[in-house]
């Protein structure tokens, strides 16, 4: 596993996750949300370490992270789909107020929040993090006119429950 000659040296994994945990829990926050960015966090980073001894480039490390972030949240977002809420919680959860990021306007992450994931994921790329769209359909695994689509779909989903 040595890089070829003239490429960047791959960095270790204790250099490479410094330079990479700021981006992937902010990205992770606007994507879960506060409570659950911690958890996709550790896996996003657990699945790294796993995967990092076949990493050949050192040059897009940061994009390929994020590429393990956003199958996490997607991963998350599903599993959440699937688990049941019991019945006090679900009340609860009803008189709560969604949680979201600290800062900007709180109905909009409050509506960020209830798209569906992968519009959701799309919108925060697109408009959080100013990513390509390119860059959002390498990092989602789709193609570019899938992720166009979901940025659409959900900045007019937006649109409608904040007007």
């Amino acid at each position: 596993m040595s890089p070829s000659a003239g490429a960047a040296p791959i960095p270790a994994f204790q250099d490479f996750l410094e330079a990479n945990r700021t981006p992937v829990y902010r990205f992770l926050v606007a994507a879960v949300g506060p409570s659950d960015a911690d958890d996709c966090f550790q896996e996003t980073f657990v699945s790294a370490l796993k995967a990092y001894p076949r990493v050949t480039e050192a040059e897009h490390l940061d994009r390929w992270v994020l590429k393990i972030a956003s199958r996490k949240a997607l991963d998350h977002h599903r599993a959440r789909n699937r688990r049941p809420i019991p019945t006090r919680d679900a009340l609860e959860l009803a008189d709560s107020p969604v949680r979201r990021p600290t800062d900007g306007d709180p109905l909009l992450w409050a509506a960020v929040a209830s798209l569906p994931p992968r519009q959701r994921l799309a919108v925060v790329h697109r408009h959080a993090f100013d990513r390509s769209y390119a860059e959002i359909a390498d990092l989602m695994g789709c193609t570019e006119q899938t992720a166009r689509a979901n940025v659409s779909l959900g900045v007019r989903a937006l649109r409608e429950m904040i007007a």
